[in-house]
């Protein structure tokens, strides 16, 4: 067993942190493989780490790919892991709020399709959306005689929608 000297003063991170932190590692170099090619790009990743990367996405048999994690986790000892944390951290927060976005226009179509005049006003308000364009779109989806017709208009309402709070959002004009 090979034993490295080291004063008494300065200790090294025990066996579990240093473990705890190749696991961390191991588990940003996964999130890696996860990442689009476009999103890779974006990264200044070294030729090694890239490579690794872009081989794991090729692997089929479960031991190959777990080995080549491992490798992927070895070589991001040898990186500074934080921009690609910050990286992923941010594309995270960018998926939650889009998330955020669609779910906010769910729920105003359903409450504009199961309300009245007051919702629509209300919506007018929080929104400031054109209240002809929303009165035009919401009597389309309950004039539209087939379910196929009424799933289009109410489709073209949550379109609507989802453009006005997402203009209204912080960053809006995506």
């Amino acid at each position: 067993m090979r034993h490295r000297e080291r004063p008494r003063s300065e200790p090294g991170p025990s066996k579990t942190r240093r473990k705890r932190d190749s696991l961390a590692l191991q588990a940003l170099g996964e999130a890696l493989v996860d990442l689009s090619p476009e999103d890779l790009e974006c990264l200044a990743l070294p030729d090694r780490l890239r490579q690794a990367v872009l081989d794991a996405r090729q692997i089929k048999k479960h031991e190959a790919l777990r080995r080549q994690r491992q490798y992927i986790g070895r070589l991001m000892r040898d990186v500074d892991a934080e921009p690609i944390r910050q990286f992923l951290e941010a594309r995270s927060d960018s998926r939650r709020q889009s998330t955020g976005l669609f779910h906010a226009a769910e729920e105003w179509r359903r409450r504009l399709l199961d309300g009245g005049t007051e919702t629509v006003s209300e919506c007018v308000d929080s929104l400031g959306v054109d209240p002809q364009k929303l009165g035009d779109k919401l009597a389309a989806v309950r004039r539209a005689q087939t379910e196929s017709l009424r799933k289009g208009a109410a489709r073209d309402l949550f379109r609507f929608l989802h453009e006005a709070i997402r203009a209204r959002a912080p960053g809006g004009d995506r």
